[in-house]
């Protein structure tokens, strides 16, 4: 089955869900622009492809991210893209970088940074620039020991890498991209050749000294890695960040029962996850011929496991097109599931909890200023380019 619903269309990215609930009850299973990828759009068969990695390989990321006309790509080759056991072993390594105890450090450090990003904030304010992507900017630079005045290059290439596609938007934007590329590997190199030569309290000097098995990480491994960090932390948060504040602009409602009751923070966050995460796919790469809710697909497929659609699934949540903040969405899927769960999950949570939670605090109520509200282009991620509000102090 086939369908004509382009996902990197504007109209498409200006809104998806409706797109999604059309695709659930036509045709759960297809074939699709882009480039022939086979999307997968009801929850039931969104947890097959992620809980299937023999059949459902994770190569499917290397297959979106590094397309013929881009040579290499760190992303690509990263853990994201990986399978056991090369995906096993670097798990293990990096967990302890991420772990409950290194994110519960991070903590007091993540609030007292947001205080003093809305210290003085008032009136019209674009909060992605201002908010939504500093803080996640400043915690990478913390967490692997980067310049944090580097932020907004950091930003730059985030949408850069995250912005390929099986086909470039035209040569300047290919251009664009393989200098980010040169650009930031070169960076990252050495940062990894410093860690070497002298060690610091960061996971950069950790990946360095490692061992799993008497084995130790190369620079390529370690440059791959970071680029997962740096990218998959800095991306996804800010547009988490940015789609709840607008999305609390025009619920005020809700905005002043957050205000009243700060313990359900964490709840709301999860709720915005199912309802609107950032996360819209998951790319896997099929290894045989196989069959999926009665559709045949070929071994070497691209399949894309629309985890955004899957949060809407009416035969998963009840009314899942209502926003309720009492639902307690167990079961979203916006960080995966399975051996490819994400490892940067807890601090995602912790940091979007603290951002709303400091906006609440601050601000007596929020507005969104008008005109539309643009969004990213690419195969995976979705959020706003720009969130233009008005804020009110309290």
């Amino acid at each position: 089955m086939r369908t004509s619903i382009d996902i990197l269309a504007p109209e498409f990215r200006a809104d998806p869900y409706p797109h999604y609930a059309v695709l659930r009850r036509d045709a759960p299973v297809c074939l699709a622009e882009p480039a022939g990828v086979w999307l997968v759009s009801r929850h039931d068969e969104v947890m097959t492809v992620l809980r299937d990695p023999a059949r459902f390989s994770s190569q499917g990321f290397r297959a979106v991210w590094e397309p013929p006309w881009l040579d290499y790509n760190p992303l690509a080759r990263s853990i994201l893209a990986m399978d056991a056991p090369g995906h096993t072993r670097l798990r293990a390594l990096a967990s302890r970088s991420l772990g409950p105890r290194a994110v519960a450090h991070l903590g007091p450090a993540i609030h007292a940074r947001a205080d003093q990003l809305l210290a003085g904030l008032a009136g019209e304010v674009d909060l992605v620039s201002a908010y939504a992507a500093p803080l996640p900017a400043f915690v990478i630079a913390t967490l692997l020991g980067l310049d944090e005045a580097l932020g907004d290059r950091f930003k730059r290439w985030a949408d850069d890498f995250l912005s390929v596609t099986p086909e470039p938007l035209d040569a300047a934007h290919a251009a664009r991209v393989r200098a980010t590329i040169a650009e930031s590997s070169a960076y990252l190199t050495a940062v990894i050749a410093d860690r070497r030569r002298a060690p610091i309290d960061d996971t950069v000097s950790e990946l360095v000294s490692a061992e799993l098995d008497g084995q130790r990480l190369g620079d390529a491994e370690i440059l791959e890695f970071m680029i997962a960090i740096l990218l998959g932390g800095l991306e996804t948060t800010t547009h988490l960040i940015a789609t709840s504040a607008l999305f609390l602009a025009a619920r005020p409602d809700l905005w002043s029962r957050l205000r009243g009751e700060p313990a359900l923070v964490p709840a709301f966050v999860e709720e915005m996850l199912r309802f609107d995460g950032p996360s819209q796919s998951l790319p896997r790469f099929t290894t045989c011929d196989l069959t999926l809710a009665g559709v045949d697909i070929p071994a070497r497929s691209l399949v894309l496991a629309l985890v955004g659609a899957a949060g809407r699934d009416e035969r998963r949540f009840a009314d899942p097109d209502r926003f309720d903040l009492d639902r307690r969405s167990a079961g979203a899927l916006n960080f995966g599931h399975g051996v490819h769960f994400c490892l940067g999950a807890a601090l995602a949570r912790m940091e979007a909890q603290i951002a709303v939670s400091a906006l609440l605090q601050r601000f007596a109520r929020i507005d969104r200023l008008p005109g539309p509200i643009a969004c990213n282009r690419t195969m995976t991620v979705r959020g706003p380019v720009s969130a233009p509000l008005r804020l009110h102090p309290a």
